[in-house]
């Protein structure tokens, strides 16, 4: 006589420790969460198996480790190891090494350089995190995510900035306490978060400030009434993002860590 055959189980089929934890995150003709972390560049499909079976990814704050979940990438938000991962198809996240003389709009009426000559072609509907004022070069972000732009140029959310700007010397060795006592300026005290003299020689110097806020043309302001007149100001980086060895006028998609770092810094 022939056994009786006993259907597969969860446990014949995945390793050991695998639970089938019924969740409220399925999605009807939905993409399998695995394939959504493979191509948003979490891993092999492989391995964002076993990060679901390790009980490593949520979805809309919910655990899931069934293999098979299926999820709606434009919609939910889906986190690994606590740290929010980019699904949403069409969303883009790119930085730009803004040249000097460029504006920081997507057109100009007087036809001056501005940024869609550098992201025109990327995606549609690019917004510009912040401004640079003209004369300014350095880290731009841009992206199609609303949301995410919106809270990084809120000052609520105390995203840092951090510049170089070649200034005049000497640098008194007060300037730093003053700057982060805070300037009074036209339209209200400005205050540094972070002052360092970088770098001295002869009659100039190059400093770093480091801020929060986003008031046009703040840190030449602050300087300028502390008796530094700027003679050159970029922007090395915008929150965990750095300009690194971008090249002015270059344009780069930002990486998945630099983004889910960036959701991080909002709280996203």
């Amino acid at each position: 006589m022939k056994a009786n055959r006993q259907p597969l189980r969860d446990r014949d089929l995945y390793p050991e420790g695998y639970t089938d934890e019924r969740d409220t995150t399925e999605v009807p003709n939905g993409v399998r969460l695995q394939k959504v972390l493979a191509q948003a560049g979490v891993a092999s499909r492989r391995a964002c198996e076993e990060m679901i079976g390790d009980g490593r990814v949520t979805v809309d704050g919910q655990v899931v480790r069934r293999f098979g979940a299926k999820v709606d990438p434009a919609k939910q938000v889906i986190h690994v190891d606590g740290k929010r991962i980019p699904t949403a198809p069409d969303l883009v996240y790119y930085a730009l090494n803004k040249p000097i003389g460029v504006v920081s709009t997507m057109n100009d009426p007087q036809g001056r350089p501005c940024l869609a000559d550098y992201v025109e072609e990327l995606a549609p509907r690019l917004f510009h995190v912040g401004r640079l004022d003209t004369e300014t070069e350095g880290l731009l972000l841009l992206t199609n995510d609303g949301e995410l732009a919106n809270r990084l140029t809120h000052p609520s959310y105390g995203v840092q900035k951090k510049y170089w700007a070649k200034v005049p010397g000497p640098i008194s060795r007060d300037l730093g306490r003053r700057l982060k006592q805070g300037v009074e300026l036209e339209d209200g005290i400005a205050r540094a978060d972070s002052f360092t003299v970088v770098q001295e020689h002869g009659q100039q110097a190059l400093v770093e400030v480091v801020l929060h806020e986003g008031r046009n043309h703040v840190v030449r302001r602050m300087l300028e009434e502390s008796g530094h007149r700027v003679i050159d100001l970029a922007r090395i980086e915008f929150g965990p993002v750095k300009l690194g060895r971008t090249k002015p006028g270059t344009v780069r998609a930002l990486t998945l860590k630099e983004v889910g770092d960036l959701y991080a810094a909002v709280k996203l």
